[in-house]
């Protein structure tokens, strides 16, 4: 039985990641993400639900639009991939429970803004807002009242530390280092994580973003890479991992 329900939540989650690529590529550009057809963006041909399977399509269709055959982006299959991978994932690790949809939440943020940030440098204050609210009901119900309220606090607190290293970047480089909507996600992290693996994550995420920094500084002229995404992914991999606070603690105070 788990196994098929491996298989269903990866099924679930290719079609998710197709509706979180275009979330990510319309909203912010103000375009409805709930009503217009989809069309290739070369030749603006509505397409057909034949054309839209995720994963399978793209194959099919060796990567190429039916109507047109210019070349697809890839980016929609990698993130149906990997939110159906994930997907899966989260179900393996948590089962049904509430730490569950806190996972297929992490998801869903994380592959809306990783198409956001990578194509238009801008997390959108919709996807946080949305996402703040989803999170705080989970923990309504995960940790009741006065837990979800600490996890607020803890929001707060993980949004001021960002908002500091800010100002200090700022005044070292001479010129913003970091963008407002990842200083506003860390609101939404607090949501999840505890502050020590909040603050955790700011460096994790910074130590998984300086090599792929360096070699795309390295190899395009464009200077300025989006930092959401890499926060995002070390969140993922300590809500995951199921990393507490006093594992932490232990590794640093080891002799």
């Amino acid at each position: 039985m788990d196994t098929l329900y491996l298989i269903i939540f990866f099924i679930f989650g290719t079609y998710f990641g197709s509706f979180f690529t275009v979330i990510g590529l319309r909203l912010p550009k103000n375009e409805n993400f709930t009503t217009s057809h989809s069309h290739c963006d070369s030749c603006n041909h509505q397409l057909k639900l034949y054309d839209m399977v995720p994963i399978i399509s793209f194959l099919l269709q060796r990567g190429k639009c039916r109507y047109c055959k210019a070349k697809i982006d890839p980016l929609s299959t990698f993130v149906e991939f990997f939110t159906g991978l994930l997907f899966a994932v989260s179900y393996y690790s948590f089962g049904f429970s509430w730490e569950f949809l806190i996972g297929l939440g992490i998801i869903s943020l994380l592959m809306i803004v990783l198409v956001s940030d990578l194509t238009y440098l801008i997390i959108p204050d919709e996807v946080l807002i949305f996402f703040s609210i989803y999170f705080i009901i989970c923990q309504i119900f995960n940790l009741g009242i006065v837990g979800a309220l600490l996890k607020v606090v803890s929001g707060i607190f993980l949004f001021s530390v960002l908002y500091f290293i800010m100002l200090v970047g700022n005044k070292i480089l001479k010129k913003e280092c970091l963008g407002g909507g990842d200083i506003k996600m860390m609101f939404v992290f607090g949501l999840i994580l505890e502050p020590l693996l909040g603050t955790l994550s700011i460096f994790l995420g910074s130590f998984i973003a300086l090599p792929i920094s360096l070699i795309l500084l390295r190899n395009q002229d464009e200077k300025q890479i989006p930092f959401g995404p890499f926060l995002l992914i070390a969140l993922a991999i300590i809500y995951f991992t199921k990393l507490t606070p006093d594992a932490v603690v232990n590794f640093l105070t080891y002799k």
